[in-house]
């Protein structure tokens, strides 16, 4: 009598890796780069031949959009890690679909 082969091994979800790690230097240039820019951006506000209210404004504006520059960042992270889930979801439903499958069983 013919037998049906056995179902294919698939590799568990588990395995699988999410995030992405990035290495030390390049934290470390990035957390560099952030404190230069901070630092010239601050020394020349302090520096510059104008009203004291001028410096805070420029330093107010300065902080405003170094916060909403991290929260951008924050939130294109997050959506795009939803995503990462939501596709891993649809990937093990389509595996546990295909490994319950038998092409050779009647209809």
């Amino acid at each position: 009598m013919w037998r049906a082969p056995p179902p294919p091994k698939l590799v568990p979800m588990s395995d699988t890796p999410v995030k992405q790690q990035s290495t030390a230097a390049f934290y470390g240039q990035a957390v560099a780069s952030f404190g230069i820019a901070i630092a010239a951006t601050g020394i020349g506000i302090y520096n510059l031949h104008t009203d004291g209210w001028v410096r805070g404004f420029l330093a107010i504006a300065v902080l405003y959009l170094v916060t909403s520059a991290f929260t951008l960042a924050k939130v294109i992270r997050d959506r795009q890690e939803a995503g990462q889930i939501v596709s891993r979801v649809d990937q093990a439903r389509l595996e546990k679909l295909l490994a319950d499958h038998d092409p050779f069983e009647k209809l």
